[in-house]
């Protein structure tokens, strides 16, 4: 490896890097978004400073030339990854990496938004009903209405703009958050392979939420019940967006809870995968997260198994 430590697999991460950017052209940018940060992370971590600069100057280059447009996108994709890769060479746990990656990546989106509206006069709600009214035009003719007496209204499609809405919050911060991890569950053995320690995320059976958030479980209650009886859709957006996230934590103690009876029980090692699964298809199952939360529940059965 030379001065600036180049070599076939870090110019391998460089083309790799190039190329998930440019699939953003095809269809195939629905799965590909998902990895985009991974190569930047892999290289930072990697490489000194200026030898990852260097790797990205001919990726810089071909997308320029391509389109300059895609030259904003490695930007916003490379500064998450950076944080993720920084986290990483300071050997930080890696929730905190998978939570600043997040972060950075969340507070990209607010920015471009906030850009995109005062320079471009970007209109998101706008945008937003224009797509749900061509995605519903085909039902408001449609021939099922007459078979199954059922008729869709531009009411309702105004009713699913307005819900879409309020719910971006909500998709930015989980949108994030699983770019996020998943770049963390796939760059980390790459790493590993390469001679880079990294830090592992805690078995599944160790995963707890702060019991905190049983609190914050009454207070989207609280706030649910102020949003029905408030015309302004402030507290409205507050009570979609806050509901959810807190499932959500009580769905990700719900599996640390299913993996943690499977080891303590030995069960077959596909069973907590597939109760996991079905946490996020029946929701009632999330109440076994929050009573692990609220009580003892893990210390109770371990003291009865011994």
């Amino acid at each position: 490896m030379n001065l600036l430590n180049f070599s076939f697999k870090t110019a391998i991460w460089s083309a790799v890097f190039l190329l998930l950017i440019l699939s953003l052209l095809t269809p195939l940018s629905v799965l590909s978004i998902f990895f985009m940060m991974i190569p930047g992370v892999i290289l930072y971590a990697s490489l000194p400073v200026t030898s990852f600069v260097f790797h990205l100057l001919p990726v810089a280059i071909i997308l320029v030339v391509v389109n300059p447009i895609f030259l904003l996108l490695m930007l916003i994709l490379i500064l998450p990854a950076i944080v993720i890769g920084n986290a990483y060479k300071k050997q930080k746990s890696a929730l905190f990496a998978i939570m600043t990656g997040a972060g950075a990546l969340l507070a990209e989106y607010l920015l471009l938004l906030l850009i995109g509206s005062l320079i471009f006069q970007f209109d998101l709600s706008t945008y937003i009903k224009d797509m749900v009214e061509i995605a519903t035009e085909p039902l408001i003719n449609s021939s099922s209405q007459v078979l199954y007496d059922f008729v869709w209204t531009p009411e309702m499609t105004e009713d699913v703009a307005r819900q879409t809405q309020l719910m971006i919050p909500f998709a930015l911060v989980v949108m994030s958050m699983v770019m996020a991890f998943i770049t963390h569950v796939i760059a980390r053995p790459i790493l590993s392979v390469m001679g880079i320690n990294v830090p592992k995320l805690p078995p599944a059976r160790e995963w707890q939420m702060p019991r905190s958030l049983i609190w914050y479980y009454f207070l989207a209650l609280i706030i649910e019940v102020v949003s029905k009886q408030s015309d302004g859709s402030y507290w409205k957006m507050i009570a979609m967006n806050l509901s959810p996230l807190i499932n959500l934590g009580f769905m990700i103690q719900a599996i640390g809870f299913f993996f943690f009876l499977s080891h303590l029980k030995k069960w077959n090692p596909v069973l907590p995968f597939f109760l996991g699964a079905l946490v996020f298809f029946i929701s009632p199952l999330r109440i076994v997260g929050i009573i692990d939360l609220a009580f003892p529940l893990r210390e109770a059965i371990s003291k009865s198994k011994r």
